[in-house]
């Protein structure tokens, strides 16, 4: 569930700067990187799919499913025809939908009159099956075995307000080389989310760094084999000056028993934009005692 929606992050370039004991000058070349890394964020995040088009998350029940606009569906959504069709889910988590006479609505793209549905942890690479209808469209997510409707809509008012990202200055301080600490085997970390499930995930190790003359430790995880290291995390600016839940950070794999860890490039979880995602919370072991002034502050136009 915790797949990486938000956006893809730059490869980091130019020189190391170690530990974040004290603030040092910004390299222009620096700047630029994170000025780049920026704009491609603000970019993904306010696209005609990012997560600011989401108007709503609907779960489903076993059996018959109506789904439209009017009062009257069983699921009720805020944008579409005043009857769409029903998805029926069976005991087994199998999905089908059955569109309306005149729903105006297509199939990944098709003008047919029903199909299999497969959300997003059984679609793999071809992506879980996208019905749209007029500007809006839905696709079906899979969360610790419910089924929920992730409904977008590109005229989303969260999309139309979008108000910008608000950003601590640029700390070349904060781009830290920590030392990679690797676990074998891996450790298992339980990471809780939003919506009240727990998730068990495979810690392959541990970046420890230092900072004022204290050592800290971050537990990362992959969400996909061999993919880059994922940090939720939060620190003692939570709540305050950014986001409670958490922050997220992307880091590339270990080199020569180094991670770099690039806390310019912390940015705020989906949930800090729109009330209909499902975002992973910073787990116990990923709460910092310090303050990390450093990439995203929190969103002041959030719901």
């Amino acid at each position: 569930m915790l797949r990486r929606a938000a956006f893809v992050v730059a490869l980091i370039s130019g020189v190391t700067y170690v530990h974040a004991d004290t603030s040092s000058p910004v390299p222009a070349a620096y700047q630029q990187e994170i000025q780049q890394w920026r704009d491609k964020r603000v970019a993904n995040l306010t696209s005609p799919t990012g997560w600011l088009s989401l108007i709503g998350l609907e779960w489903l029940k076993e059996g018959d499913n109506r789904v439209g606009s009017a009062a009257d569906n069983d699921i009720v959504l805020t944008a579409g025809p005043a009857h769409l069709g029903a998805i029926h889910l069976d005991a087994h988590g199998a999905m089908h939908i059955v569109l309306a006479d005149h729903a105006g609505a297509t199939i990944d793209g098709k003008s047919v009159r029903e199909s299999a549905l497969v959300d997003d942890m059984h679609a793999g690479e071809a992506g879980p099956t996208l019905v749209a209808f007029g500007s809006a469209s839905f696709f079906v997510i899979d969360r610790e075995g419910r089924k929920g409707l992730r409904i977008k809509d590109t005229a989303a008012p969260t999309r139309k307000s979008f108000s910008g990202i608000d950003y601590f200055p640029v700390d070349a301080a904060w781009r830290i080389e920590a030392e990679w600490v690797p676990f074998d085997p891996p450790q298992t970390l339980e990471i809780g989310t939003v919506i009240g499930t727990i998730e068990k995930v495979d810690v392959p190790g541990k970046a420890v760094f230092h900072h004022d003359g204290h050592t800290f430790e971050l537990l990362p995880y992959q969400e996909e084999p061999g993919g880059e290291l994922f940090f939720v995390l939060a620190d003692q600016t939570s709540g305050r000056e950014t986001y409670g839940a958490a922050r997220f950070l992307y880091a590339a794999l270990p080199k020569d028993g180094k991670v770099i860890l690039d806390f310019n490039k912390a940015y705020n979880p989906p949930c800090a934009f729109t009330p209909f995602a499902t975002c992973p919370l910073a787990p116990p072991e990923n709460r910092l005692d310090v303050a990390i002034r450093a990439g995203e502050k929190k969103y002041t136009g959030g719901h």
